[in-house]
């Protein structure tokens, strides 16, 4: 299982780093425009890091082995790389649900590498941990939705006129998103990978 986790974990990290080289390449196709992929090439490649460097702290701090956490790796990575995915493929103007469903679909794991993460450092039960999981997926995407008014919606007239209505559609999207990772941890993924005995099932 860990050797096809890590398979997987280098297939997504690559496939990121080839869709952003992209983008660095070819900056003036359509699918590029007004889209704030300046904003994402600074920050889409910390998802690319950040586990590890947590990782490598932590064992540098216990100063013994610890457990690559490469579903949480993953589930960090596969959000970004699907949305430059989707924007590299301009399927965000080709197809008008496009978004509203890539909403959902990136915060499910989104979550779900929160809530194994908290899962790891305590012992918090299965409802405590899926209530925390959708508090978090939902601060995560106000905080989106902000980045994406400054970085791209502000200043495009076109954006603007319809982001009350997206904005709305997104925060649903998200949330229902966020709901959905938070019961897969607490139920189904809560045992896999599991560093410490489990706490009750309820």
């Amino acid at each position: 299982m860990t050797g096809v986790l890590l398979r997987l974990n280098i297939a997504i990290k690559v496939t990121l780093v080839a869709l952003l080289l992209h983008a660095v390449v070819f900056p003036d196709l359509p699918q590029y425009d007004g889209k704030g992929i300046g904003t994402r090439l600074a920050l889409y490649p910390v998802s690319i890091w950040f586990v590890p460097f947590v990782w490598w702290l932590a064992l540098r701090r216990r100063g013994r082995d610890l457990r690559y956490p490469h579903l949480i790796d993953i589930c960090v990575a596969l959000p970004f790389t699907i949305d430059t995915a989707g924007n590299a493929t301009n399927l965000y103007d080709t197809i008008v649900w496009w978004d509203d469903v890539m909403h959902f679909v990136t915060w499910v794991p989104w979550v779900i590498a929160f809530g194994l993460a908290i899962r790891e450092r305590s012992h918090l039960r299965r409802v405590d941990v899926a209530m925390i999981t959708i508090g978090f997926g939902a601060v995560t995407h106000v905080v989106w939705e902000v980045l994406e008014y400054l970085a791209f919606i502000r200043n495009n007239p076109n954006e603007l006129a319809g982001a009350y209505t997206d904005t709305i559609g997104d925060l649903v999207m998200s949330l229902s998103g966020s709901i959905t990772g938070s019961v897969l941890v607490g139920t189904v993924l809560f045992g896999v990978g599991r560093l410490r005995p489990s706490p009750p099932p309820y």
